[in-house]
Parts: structure tokens; C-alpha cells; sequence
């Protein structure tokens, strides 16, 4: 399986849909220079992967961000994603973690998930408590409760590597066989972590579910989202204000922006600063 794509397919005699994703350069990409201590880098692993197989079925243009928040020492975990699956993601935390349940991690939380589209009057948000002991379970219990459509996703994630596998019931499933959901979901929990990790969707699904059907659509490429964006960083100097940002600069040299997300600086300094105002005010003078 060509890393850094994500698979949807079809096990066409059940009418029961999934999805395969495996990162490779791109969670590579995503963890570098962070940091994140391995429980971390763990949980956020496994939050990209489910939110790439949550995000797959998006047609139209739009962005999916999708939150897990708590009082834990890690406080914060999001990934953001759109229709062309390009992805972008940072966690907080504190800076010693001991490794634990999910709920050590986290503490009390939520999970939140936010939908965006040119399409639509006001972007939908959605805001449940987080329900379960591993980040999979968390899912399996949002997509059952606010989606009504019940499913089973397995996660794997290593230094190099983050895959899952989704697997969703449909609402035809029982009419086209009673027991076809309890049989396949019992065959995809046979999924071992180094198979989810390795083989390819062309060998892994059969292995699987060696006799169903399998519809095995395109594969959709996934990639790192973090464009440097100077233009926006001006433009929310020039929202703050020059006496704001001159005050700042006079505190401190320079005028500093720090994208969390993308874990990118933008750096500015007096010149810069008198360029970006240039035309709309002079520079305010020191007051004692």
C-alpha cells in the first residue's frame, strides 16, 4: 500500500462501506521538529488517522477541524482537514508526561467537530463529551450516537507510520444480511497492528474478509497543509492595529506571530513594521 493515501471501499454483498489510511512522509512531516513526548506523538497519531477516515466522505470544497480538549496533561489535540484531504495538526501539553489511559492524558474533555463549507450559511459544530477508553472508542461512539451509523475503526501508530481502518454499517446493511454487520466487524477486529501498518490495501482487505466482495475504489492522496502565509500574518497585524504593534515592538524589538498549527514563526522587525504601516499613521511616540 503507497503510503500517504487513504482508500475507500466497499464490501458490496453486506452494503457495508470503509476506509483505509496510511501515513508515512506525512505524519513524518507533522511530527517534526515538535518535540511531543511518545504519548503524545501517540494520541496525535491516532486523531489524524480517524480524522482522515471521518473526513473521507466530503465531496464538496470544505474543512473539517476536529478537537479533542481536556483538563489532562494534554490539553488540547486537533487536526484539520479538507475535501482534498490536506491535513494540518498540532497537540499541547505539558511538558512531562507520564504515560497512561486516555483519560490520564486528557482528563475530562470534549470532543468537538467542526464542519465548514462555502455552502453553507454557518458552519456546524458539534460538541459531545468524550466517551471511551482509547481514541477509536471515542470515535466509534460519536459516529454511532450523533452520525446513527454504527462502526468499528482500528489504529496503529510508530515513529514512521500512522494507518487506521474504518469499518461503518449502513442503513441497507440488515436487508441485505441479518448477520453480515456482527461477521464483518468480528473478521476486521483480526486486524494486527504490524498488518495495519504494512500491507498493502490490495492484500490486507482480502486477508481480511477473505469471502466478501470487496469494491476497492481509487486511492486519494493525502497531504501536509502548512503553506508559509505572510499575507495573513500582516493582515492580523494590521487587524491589531499600529499603536498595538508598535507598543509591542518597542517592548520587544521585534513583533513576533507564532502559527501553533503549523508550528511556524513570523518574525518582524522595525522596518518591516514601518513598511506595513506605511500611509495610514505615523509611528506613535514613546510615552513616559
Amino acid at each position: 500500500m503507497t503510503t500517504d493515501c487513504l482508500y475507500r471501499f466497499l464490501l458490496d454483498d453486506l452494503d457495508i462501506a470503509g476506509a483505509l489510511v496510511r501515513l508515512g512522509p506525512v505524519w513524518q512531516q507533522l511530527l517534526q521538529n515538535r518535540g511531543y513526548p511518545l504519548p503524545v506523538a501517540q494520541l496525535l497519531g491516532e486523531l489524524t488517522a480517524s480524522s482522515l477516515l471521518v473526513s473521507s466522505n466530503l465531496k464538496q470544497p470544505g474543512r473539517v477541524t476536529i478537537q479533542l480538549r481536556g483538563n489532562g496533561p494534554v490539553s488540547l489535540l486537533v487536526i484539520d482537514c479538507n475535501e482534498q484531504l490536506q491535513i494540518r495538526g498540532m497537540a499541547k501539553c505539558a511538558r512531562t508526561i507520564v504515560e497512561g489511559s486516555l483519560h490520564d492524558l486528557l482528563g475530562d474533555g470534549q470532543l468537538l467537530l467542526a464542519l465548514d463549507m462555502p455552502s453553507m450559511r454557518e458552519p456546524y459544530q458539534s460538541i459531545v463529551p468524550i466517551d471511551g477508553e482509547s481514541i477509536a472508542q471515542v470515535f466509534e461512539h460519536y459516529l454511532g450516537q450523533s452520525v446513527q451509523l454504527p462502526a468499528r475503526l482500528f489504529l496503529a501508530v510508530s515513529d514512521e507510520t500512522a494507518a487506521g481502518l474504518l469499518l461503518q454499517k449502513l442503513p441497507t446493511t440488515e436487508e441485505r444480511d441479518a448477520d453480515g454487520w456482527a461477521r464483518a466487524e468480528a473478521l476486521a477486529a483480526t486486524v494486527s497492528r504490524p498488518e495495519l501498518l504494512s500491507l498493502a490495501a490490495e492484500e490486507l482487505l482480502p486477508r481480511l474478509f477473505p469471502e466478501e466482495t470487496i469494491r476497492l475504489l481509487a486511492a486519494q492522496g493525502v497531504a501536509l497543509n502548512c503553506p508559509e502565509d505572510w499575507q495573513k500574518a500582516c493582515a492580523l497585524l494590521r487587524t491589531l492595529g499600529a499603536s498595538e504593534v508598535y507598543a509591542t515592538l518597542r517592548e520587544h524589538g521585534e513583533v513576533l506571530i507564532r502559527d501553533e498549527i503549523c508550528n511556524r514563526e513570523y518574525r518582524f522587525d522595525a522596518s518591516a513594521i514601518d513598511e506595513l504601516f506605511a500611509g495610514q499613521t505615523t509611528p506613535p511616540t514613546t510615552r513616559h
